[in-house]
């Protein structure tokens, strides 16, 4: 078995796929645990299928990098998401519930109507799930990942005090002057980033799981915000990497096999919480 691990991991693909997928899953944890504390967590499944649907028309243009093309349609719809959950005429969950089922329509209606490829439903069913697209990165998307996730981690380490402010007492953190709409539009628009990194990953449907289940277990075990945050990296990085290596190993899903990873330590530390 190690034999095989060390002949895969002679492949640059391996080796792109194996930074891309720890850069996603530390990004992921970071923002994750203010998404679970703040109920933001659907907000993953309803950017991730406007993902999805952006990425199905940057396909039928047959554009060299569909990142520089989903990104800026996720962000707009990250804010637009931030706006209209504010109105009172249309509550968050069904704008999110909108913008979900909407965006997944829209974006197999186009790859069906469109699209050149003979396996279409080869290519829904890695974008959906993750299935390959991990395993086909080219050098420039690796690079764009990497600039990506700094500029998330280095976001997230300067503005620390304002999002823990933002994340515990919005009314608070307004009445002592800090502008926790601003913020609240910084979460979402990092948000949108880490979702369009991590459909390379998991795909759209899974997201939500990379983004939940490290802070969930985090939390059973850990009582402090911090230390939470940590423990979230932690495990979202080591079960990233350890499902990776399974996948290579086992052939099986990338994306599932993470899934399953970080579920299995959820359960985990459920028990280790009684104890």
């Amino acid at each position: 078995m190690l034999d095989k691990l060390q002949f895969y991991m002679q492949y640059p693909f391996v080796q792109y796929a194996l930074v891309v997928g720890t850069l996603i899953a530390l990004c992921s944890s970071l923002l994750g645990v203010t998404l679970v504390l703040k109920r933001f967590s659907f907000i993953g499944d309803g950017l991730s299928h406007v993902a999805f649907g952006a990425m199905a028309v940057a396909t039928i243009f047959d554009l060299t990098s569909d990142t520089i093309f989903v990104m800026p349609v996720t962000v707009v719809a990250a804010v637009l998401l931030l706006r209209t959950g504010q109105n009172a005429q249309i509550k968050g969950d069904a704008a999110i519930a909108m913008l979900s089922v909407g965006s997944l329509a829209v974006g197999y209606l186009v790859l069906n109507l469109f699209s050149t490829s003979s396996n279409i439903a080869g290519d829904v069913c890695s974008t959906l799930f993750g299935s390959t697209s991990i395993l086909t990165l080219t050098k420039s998307d690796v690079w764009i990942c990497i600039g990506m996730s700094i500029l998330v981690v280095v976001l997230f380490c300067l503005f620390y005090n304002r999002i823990f402010a933002v994340t515990f007492d919005e009314n608070f953190a307004k009445a002592t002057g800090i502008k926790a709409d601003l913020y609240n539009l910084l979460i979402a628009i990092i948000t949108a980033v880490i979702i369009v990194l991590a459909m390379n990953l998991v795909g759209s449907l899974l997201i939500s799981a990379l983004v939940i289940f490290p802070s969930l277990s985090a939390m059973r075990v850990i009582k402090n915000f911090k230390g939470v945050v940590i423990y979230s990296a932690v495990i979202s990085v080591t079960c990233a990497v350890v499902g990776m290596l399974i996948s290579i190993l086992f052939s099986t899903p990338v994306g599932s096999t993470i899934v399953v990873a970080n579920i299995f330590v959820f359960f985990i530390n459920c028990i280790v919480s009684k104890l």
